[in-house]
């Protein structure tokens, strides 16, 4: 990682350069001026994922799910527990299969929910199946 990272937005998709070493200082965007990180994930369409797996330096978790899906429900929770614990290391995105069923398909999700580890663009890990937010933790540090 470089002296300078890119963030993107949650708010207004713009593209923020900040210090890596001041990712931690709740860094605001410099076109929204909203912060960069709030510590939950973050529900993503197609447009959103897209960008920020192309343009973010901070790894992204994230969480291929369905509203219909009872296990996907009962780790929700789990996952927003998580992102208190990760961020601002790590981003974590949520994706509905059933609104954005393309990305889905592309990345080829078989069952729900499906977590899966982005690193520069690439897959780096994938985990099928709902896990308690420490197990989910000690996974993704792993991982990376």
């Amino acid at each position: 990682m470089s002296d300078q990272i890119h963030i993107v937005c949650p708010h207004c998709q713009g593209i923020n350069r900040i210090p890596a070493a001041r990712l931690s200082d709740h860094p605001k965007c410099g076109k929204c001026s909203q912060p960069l990180f709030q510590g939950k994930p973050l529900e993503v369409d197609e447009a959103a994922f897209q960008r920020q797996i192309s343009r973010s330096d901070v790894p992204l978790l994230v969480d291929f799910w369905a509203e219909w899906c009872g296990p996907c429900k009962m780790m929700a929770p789990m996952f927003a527990q998580a992102a208190i614990e990760l961020e601002p290391q790590v981003r974590l995105l949520k994706v509905d299969t059933e609104k954005n069923q393309n990305l889905a398909a592309q990345f080829g999700i078989r069952s729900i929910p499906t977590l899966a580890i982005f690193k520069g663009g690439k897959e780096v890990a994938r985990q099928a199946g709902a896990m308690q937010a420490p197990q989910l933790i000690q996974w993704v540090r792993r991982s990376l």
